[in-house]
């Protein structure tokens, strides 16, 4: 019944998306720094500790609430729990109005203020950047964020759930994306040291666990898009080795919607994943009208996701 799941809190998260700063996301927040503060000795094995704690403990628990709501409760209460934790481990609105804040004001003329909203989002510095290279970081920001937020979740809830463990998939990607961005954040502004072991073990953590997803998203992608460009370039980028998650999803992304694209911190890595690439210099340079052409795709990526669980359901049914 994962269709339904996913249905259900798509819905809810359309109608009423959770807000900044709210009760869910303060309490994940104050669970990791807890675990930071009490396990972060600064050992390898801390670090690994550290990082199952803040991550496994709140997956297992999502689990054993489930499964203790299947077998004393009902089916169709554990159905709900777990179409509450999906909602709340979604995110489209927590980056979809950055989208529409900068659309609208490039749209309106008004570069200066789509870089300073750029750079409060990205928490880059883009003062200098030409209006294309805004368009273009604004693409790839956007479509990272739309991978970690929703079909990055969709995949391991959905694989999961396939085995009856119900959301554990999704609080088990959400938390593992969260706690690496947190303590990266975190040690940046020295707000609260983290040690290198930390970071190391929850980066690779984070690294493993988004492998299949990001080449799941990247897949979808293509589908959705120009297909041949799309593995195309994917296979070129395969080919130049260091492949990263991140960058498959942008290749993918900059063949689907014939765009060309930088990568991420492409000035410091040259060897980007959409960088040195005769087939991606001949692609045009983003302009706005490539904003439209994104957000159609990541929506028709979404239909194609939901008619998907929707046909495996009712196959399972009919089986």
């Amino acid at each position: 019944m994962s269709f339904i799941s996913v249905l259900f809190a798509l819905l809810l998260e359309q109608v009423k998306p959770l807000q900044r700063g709210n009760l869910i996301h303060a309490g994940m927040r104050g669970w990791v720094r807890w675990c930071t503060r009490s396990l972060d000795a600064g050992k390898p094995l801390h670090g690994w500790l550290a990082w199952s704690a803040a991550v496994l403990v709140p997956t297992l628990l999502a689990l054993l609430i489930y499964l203790l709501l299947d077998v004393f409760v009902g089916w169709p209460v554990a159905l709900l729990w777990s179409a509450l934790v999906l909602y709340a481990a979604l995110g489209f609105r927590q980056f979809s109005f950055h989208f529409t804040q900068i659309r609208d004001a490039l749209a309106s003329g008004d570069d200066a203020l789509a870089r300073r909203l750029l750079a409060d989002w990205q928490q880059r510095d883009v003062k200098e950047a030409p209006r294309s290279k805004v368009i273009g970081q604004v693409i790839e920001a956007s479509v990272l964020a739309a991978h970690r937020h929703v079909f990055g979740v969709l995949a391991w809830f959905s694989v999961l759930a396939a085995f009856g463990l119900g959301p554990m998939g999704a609080v088990l990607y959400r938390l593992s994306e969260f706690v690496v961005r947190y303590w990266r954040h975190q040690s940046q502004l020295h707000h609260q040291p983290v040690s290198a072991a930390l970071q190391a073990s929850s980066g690779l953590a984070w690294e493993r666990i988004d492998w299949i997803p990001a080449r799941v998203t990247a897949l979808s992608f293509a589908v959705m898009g120009n297909f041949e460009e799309a593995v195309d370039s994917w296979r070129r980028y395969a080919q130049r080795g260091h492949v990263g998650n991140d960058g498959i999803v942008l290749v993918a992304t900059a063949g689907a919607v014939n765009v060309r694209l930088s990568g991420p911190n492409a000035a410091q890595q040259p060897d980007s994943p959409t960088s040195q690439d005769d087939a991606q210099m001949e692609r045009p340079a983003p302009d706005l009208p490539h904003l439209a052409v994104v957000v159609g795709l990541v929506w028709r990526t979404v239909v194609m996701w939901v008619a998907l669980l929707a046909l495996l359901t009712l196959a399972r049914l009919l089986g």
